[in-house]
């Protein structure tokens, strides 16, 4: 198609909506245009196309035979045009809101609140990504991410969920009555990690020690790691919000917390979100203050 030939869309979708309506008035009402507007498109179309569309000798103008050959195809293609807009905004609307986030923030802290969501807002379905990668939320794609971090990431909106430290933990069977251990002493122990993080490693690295020669460690998926942390399997790192009861009970030990300002942030991306998303995101901020 040579699009330097086109008319403009203007004249097109006026002259449409003058054929539709077979009245100048009518056509600009459905355009939210005054008829003078109308009037001025349908002349611009004419002029562009060197062709007579409407006979004005009479008391009200009307279609010339150039004209109802060219509404035939206008009708057609605006109307196909109309369908397949209204086919895609219906799909991504029952599309579910997909959001991706950390098995552990996932088990902790997203799935104890969703039946509460759920029984709120029954027609929004979610679909819960758990994965350890930084997913970036994009068009089609993924509609909103938890990260955790400071939330200066480039090229995207982060909104500060939750702000909880990380620390260091162990069960107190683990330490065998202790709480006063070095990086290096602790390097001798089983350690727990993230599956696709190094959180421990890096850990460890930035205190000068590696892993013990017959330290054990173990890689598993985050909402596992706090069972076996706690079952006293391993020492790990992790946001503190996740075992602050376990903290205040005794089961398990906080040997270090780091003293960065960090925390969960809820992530989209540089585009429109859908209603359903909306309304997602709202929900969890008014979350961010509840336990």
């Amino acid at each position: 198609m040579d699009w330097m030939k086109m008319p403009p869309l203007a004249s097109l979708r006026a002259f449409s909506a003058f054929a539709e309506a077979e009245n100048i008035v009518q056509a600009g009402a459905a355009l939210n245009v005054s008829h003078a507007a109308i009037s001025q498109q349908l002349r611009v179309l004419e002029k562009h196309l060197g062709v007579s569309l409407l006979d004005r000798s009479g008391k009200s103008m009307i279609l010339t035979p150039e004209g109802e050959k060219l509404a035939r195809a206008t009708h057609l293609g605006f109307g196909t045009i109309g369908a397949a807009v209204a086919a895609l905004m219906q799909s991504d609307q029952d599309r579910p809101v997909h959001v991706s986030l950390t098995p552990s923030f996932a088990a902790s802290w997203l799935m104890p609140r969703l039946p509460a969501f759920q029984a709120e807002f029954p027609d929004i379905p979610l679909a819960l990504d758990p994965t350890p990668k930084l997913v970036t939320p994009s068009p089609g794609g993924v509609d909103v991410a938890i990260r955790y971090g400071g939330g200066d990431w480039s090229g995207i909106a982060s909104d500060l969920l939750l702000s909880s430290p990380i620390v260091i933990v162990a069960a107190r069977s683990l330490l065998g009555g202790r709480s006063d251990w070095t990086p290096q002493e602790l390097s001798q122990l089983p350690w727990l990690e993230e599956l696709g993080t190094t959180e421990a490693t890096t850990w460890l690295a930035r205190h000068g020690v590696e892993h013990g020669p017959r330290a054990g460690r173990i890689a598993l998926p985050g909402n596992l790691l706090l069972d076996a942390l706690r079952a006293g399997q391993g020492v790990t790192v992790t946001a503190r919000h996740f075992v602050e009861a376990d903290i205040a009970s005794g089961q398990l030990v906080e040997l270090f917390c780091e003293p960065e300002n960090s925390g969960y942030h809820i992530v989209t991306g540089d585009f429109p979100l859908r209603p359903a998303t909306k309304i997602f995101v709202r929900w969890l901020r008014s979350q961010s203050g509840a336990l």
